[in-house]
């Protein structure tokens, strides 16, 4: 599974991006029920957010959805931490 996130806005308008490709990972399967939780929550057209806030693109298999904080749900925030804090 190959999960990408893309971060946009934020006081600096700083973009970020990372992405993880889960096959051969030992917690593979973490990984997928992750982002399967986080995908669900997700919109398919970038919802308004804040001034100043984040906005997020993540991607997983080509499958894109959109979420701006501060409305993440516990799971888009954990996949989001994770993916930008392990991928390349």
């Amino acid at each position: 599974m190959r999960i990408q996130v893309r971060r946009t806005g934020g006081f600096a308008g700083i973009e970020r991006h990372a992405e993880v490709d889960t096959s051969g990972r030992p917690d593979a399967a973490d990984w997928t029920s992750l982002a399967e939780r986080a995908l669900s929550a997700g919109r398919g057209s970038p919802p308004a957010g804040v001034p100043d806030g984040f906005h997020y693109e993540i991607t997983v298999d080509g499958r894109t959805v959109y979420a701006t904080d501060p409305h993440l749900t516990a799971e888009q925030r954990a996949l989001i931490s994770r993916v930008l804090k392990e991928g390349a």
